[in-house]
């Protein structure tokens, strides 16, 4: 099963998991099998609060689910109505999420959990 955690740096499975989903500079699509990945550019990187196109960037991809550190709401629902599983990322690197998701110890993302406002650690 193919995966997708957004990443702040193509550096295969030792990349840091990017706190939230749209600012990611990349998004990396992992193998869960084989831990084979690569990244895919985020060429909607800089938009308006609330306007993340995030199947835009992924659109093409076979993904059995998303592993993010943090995810606006307007995101999330669109990713939910896709059909995509949303896991909230807990570890550093995508090696540790990837073992994690492996063990099924990440909670899913929901609602409660996202984003919803501007008071959080990371920028939009």
């Amino acid at each position: 099963m193919n995966i997708c955690i957004p990443v702040n740096a193509d550096q295969g499975l030792s990349s840091p998991v990017c706190a939230h989903f749209g600012s990611a500079p990349y998004f990396l699509i992992v193998d869960t099998e084989s831990g084979a990945c690569r990244a895919i550019s985020n060429q909607n990187l800089h938009h308006a609060h609330g306007m993340c196109q995030p199947l835009a960037a992924l659109q093409g991809e076979t993904l059995g689910a998303i592993v993010v550190g943090g995810i606006g709401m307007g995101a999330l629902n669109k990713l939910m109505m896709a059909g995509l599983q949303v896991y909230q990322a807990q570890h550093e690197t995508v090696e540790q999420t990837l073992a994690a998701f492996k063990a099924g110890t990440l909670p899913a993302m929901t609602p409660a959990t996202a984003c919803s406002q501007h008071g959080h650690q990371h920028s939009h």
